[in-house]
């Protein structure tokens, strides 16, 4: 094989997730080493749209997320959790109001206590809205179906690794793109640079990878240079330093097709970072208002400024369309639930809380949309501890341009251990709303017309007849 055969647009797609580090070793720099800075006001009056994607890494348990509270629906929830299951005195004030009538078979639900913060945003500002039943489906599927395997199914179901490829891309882990990057790859012809399109603060995630676009990772606390003035993070030595700028500053027209490409990604990470270093000094949105200990919030704060910054990102025009991914974890629960899963949905509320009060502040509400997503649902019933891996879950879309205070898609039908038609087993969830739904709902609101790119955003949809259970979220 000729190593010079491999394609410039393959190459830059496959190490775009390769970036510098303040901290690494200097020839394996990360820029997941970045340091924090300030955020500016900016016109809602322009162009501009973002995603926010926030992944909770380990299977979030729907079960205790969306809890039904009349009579008939608790009594079948506390049988189903056991003793997962909270009080249903706690529950009662914690009710959602939705505008319209329930959704499809949906009982009267609430929030449990931890997610009280999100109550406003669906009750009173009606900017959050509930996904019931969401997860991978490549087309419609029974019970019947799935238990035949006589449809085809996502790969790998139940595999955490997999399972957070699925969701991102479609294909199980070694999937190299994902439907958010797709969505950048729509938007790229919008920005004045291509380099903060889609933008990581949560480690590699192939959700970001494009066919064009890719992954600019920042630290959640934000930029820093990535190349120290002196030499004391250079072997300790001043000339390192000049010979590293040199190779990643000068054309070297007789190296080989690889190092070239090495050494224009380095320049390319180098220049975005420090002009991302130079606006976001100029903004104001405070980080001091992110509370200490949540690791979420702090991205969002970061991915809050970095928006606020983005007419003077990237020179003329700035940048018009972003995509964003932030995570948290910690959501496998297979025990010590009752003691994790509250703590961690708490911390969960305050970041969306409060990335919703800067939207507010900055006048961007209607210009950014902010959605969960996960490995997997669990199971509705205990294994004594916890829960276990499942699949189909309830997921939430935040801001101001979402139709928010209303249930979109279906209840699950789970009428009791193992009956119910989107009951496989344990009160593992049959999704009733794919992926794809959502893919091609966002990449609408984002403004993707163009029938093959939506085809890629969403390649299964077409198997969907009828009317998305997602219609009327934007």
């Amino acid at each position: 094989m000729n190593h010079n055969d491999i394609t410039r647009r393959g190459f830059l797609r496959r190490s775009g997730t390769l970036s510098l580090a303040a901290v690494a070793a200097p020839w394996a720099m990360n820029l997941a080493g970045m340091a924090q800075a300030a955020a500016a006001q900016a016109s809602a009056s322009d162009d501009y749209k973002a995603l926010i994607c926030i992944f909770l890494h380990g299977g979030n348990d729907q079960g205790n997320t969306i809890i039904p509270v009349d009579d008939a629906g608790y009594a079948l929830y506390a049988r189903l959790r056991g003793a997962l299951a909270l009080p249903q005195s706690k529950l009662l004030a914690q009710q959602l109001q939705p505008v319209s009538p329930n959704a499809a078979g949906a009982p009267t639900l609430a929030l449990p206590e931890a997610l009280g913060k999100l109550l406003p945003l669906f009750n009173e500002q009606r900017r959050l809205a509930v996904l019931l039943n969401i997860g991978p489906l490549h087309e419609p599927t029974s019970k019947t179906q799935f238990q035949q395997r006589s449809v085809e199914l996502p790969d790998k179901l139940f595999s955490h690794n997999d399972q957070q490829s699925v969701w991102q891309s479609y294909g199980a882990e070694g999937s190299t793109v994902g439907w958010g990057g797709l969505i950048g790859d729509a938007g790229l012809s919008k920005n004045a640079t291509a380099s903060l399109t889609c933008v990581n603060l949560s480690g590699n995630a192939v959700y970001l990878a494009g066919q064009q676009a890719g992954q600019f990772m920042v630290n959640p606390q934000g930029p820093v240079p990535l190349l120290a003035k002196d030499a004391a993070n250079l072997f300790g030595s001043q000339a390192c330093v000049d010979a590293f700028r040199s190779l990643v500053s000068t054309e070297q027209p007789t190296v080989h097709r690889l190092a070239k490409e090495h050494s224009a990604i380095m320049r390319r990470a180098m220049n975005t970072n420090s002009q991302l270093i130079e606006q976001l000094a100029t903004v104001s949105v405070p980080p001091a208002r992110y509370l200490e200990g949540n690791a979420l919030a702090q991205q969002l704060n970061t991915a809050a400024r970095i928006i606020a910054a983005h007419g003077q990102l990237g020179g003329a025009g700035g940048i018009k369309r972003q995509v964003f991914f932030v995570s948290m974890g910690g959501f496998d629960l297979h025990d010590n639930f009752q003691g994790a899963h509250p703590g961690l949905l708490g911390k969960l509320a305050e970041a969306m809380a409060q990335l919703d009060n800067d939207l507010r502040d900055m006048g961007m509400l209607d210009q950014v949309t902010t959605f969960t997503a996960s490995d997997f649902g669990r199971t509705l019933t205990s294994n004594g501890d916890g829960s276990d891996h499942g699949w189909g879950s309830h997921h939430f879309v935040m801001g101001g341009a979402v139709k928010g205070g209303q249930l979109y898609g279906t209840w699950p039908d789970v009428s009791d251990f193992e009956a119910g038609e989107h009951n496989i087993g344990q009160g593992r969830l049959l999704p009733t709303t794919s992926v794809d739904h959502l893919a091609a709902a966002l990449a609408g609101w984002m403004g993707v017309t163009d029938p093959g790119a939506l085809q890629q955003i969403a390649p299964h949809l077409a198997k969907f007849p009828g009317p998305s259970p997602l219609a009327g979220l934007f």
